[in-house]
């Protein structure tokens, strides 16, 4: 049973996530050759205000236009 976790900055809308959860779930099922409902997948949101990126908050990337 193949579990596969994404964890992602928080922004993405609820379509976005279930087309890569489904994406997602189609790939792995094509790669090992295990069946669709076998396949779990979790995505975990993370706040940019957590997410560091060389030492910025992924909020701080934002705001100044880096990222």
């Amino acid at each position: 049973m193949p579990l596969v976790q994404i964890t992602l900055a928080r922004g993405r809308t609820p379509e976005q996530l279930a087309a890569l959860g489904e994406k997602v779930t189609a790939a792995v099922s094509e790669a090992v050759g295990a069946p669709a409902g076998n396949v779990r997948v979790v995505v975990t949101e993370c706040e940019p205000e957590h997410w560091f990126v060389g030492g910025e908050s992924l909020a701080e990337l934002r705001a100044s236009g880096r990222r």
